[in-house]
């Protein structure tokens, strides 16, 4: 016991060395530093811990006994308080419900569906269609015959070249003119194979990219995209050039080079194409 309680040689040095650096740190004044700096850094926490804002526990709503505001037209359709107070349209009632026609000269979505949009029982506001404005987009949509003057998001359907959602030029599409959704575009084409949307161009863009044109396309029911000829092996390095396809096959896209294919001979875009895709692989 009395080995235990005596010092070793190590306590002994590490007690000498720890009064040996106090009284060099109280010499060099580094002790008094040390204590002013502490009570520095607790006033700081304690200003802290005082400014912060203590968290405010939400109240319950207490649901007001005052009836709530209501505009006029609300009030009249529909007394506050009663167990029957929501709105519901006619078909949601059981009602028979009749639709109103597009107007046959000008389907344009935008404007003329809003005519014949369903109508709740507690609106009596008729939608007004201006025909006036109708009529000069019908006239604008015939204007470019190409790729089309008037974009629609319903009715218009997207060509996989330029990516417009426009109407067709065609004076007798009855889907771009009358609004018919159930009617084809025939300022479409449509893949006799696939009837995907890889099959679907333009007038322009079926001209200025493969060198065809839209009434030799209406009348080939079997015409076929370019994705479906270079399936089936119908025409070889006859490729689609939309910018989307070459970079699949990591080849830079053309931009507009049909000026370029036609000062050196080439139909179209994919004349040119095909040749340089020949030329590269013999």
């Amino acid at each position: 016991m009395g080995r235990l309680s005596a010092k070793s040689d190590y306590e002994s040095l590490r007690d000498a060395r720890i009064s040996e650096n106090m009284a060099r740190m109280e010499m060099l004044g580094l002790r008094r530093c040390a204590g002013e700096l502490s009570d520095i850094a607790s006033a700081s926490s304690l200003r802290a811990a005082g400014s912060a804002t203590p968290r405010k526990t939400p109240r319950p709503r207490v649901k007001s006994m005052i009836p709530l505001r209501r505009s006029g037209r609300l009030a009249v359709a529909t007394p506050t308080g009663s167990a029957s107070s929501h709105r519901r349209s006619a078909r949601l009632n059981g009602q028979s419900v009749q639709h109103t026609a597009l107007p046959p000269n000008g389907g344009l979505s935008k404007l003329a569906a809003a005519a014949a949009d369903e109508t709740d029982e507690d609106d009596e506001e008729e939608v007004v269609v201006d025909k006036k404005r109708v009529q000069a987009l019908q006239e604008r949509r015939c204007d470019s015959r190409g790729r089309g003057g008037v974009y629609d998001p319903v009715l218009g359907i997207c060509c996989h070249f330029c990516r417009q959602k426009k109407l067709c030029g065609e004076e007798d599409c009855k889907r771009c003119g009358e609004g018919d959704l159930k009617k084809p575009c025939l300022g479409k084409t449509d893949c006799s194979s696939c009837h995907s949307s890889n099959g679907i161009l333009c007038r322009a863009c079926l001209k200025v990219r493969y060198g065809e044109e839209m009434e030799e396309v209406r009348k080939n029911k079997n015409w076929m995209c370019p994705h479906c000829i270079e399936e089936k092996g119908i025409k070889k390095f006859w490729i689609c050039n939309s910018s989307f396809c070459l970079k699949k096959r990591k080849i830079p896209p053309t931009g507009i080079a049909i000026y370029n294919a036609r000062e050196q001979g080439y139909e179209s875009v994919a004349h040119l194409l095909m040749d340089r895709l020949k030329q590269q692989a013999f």
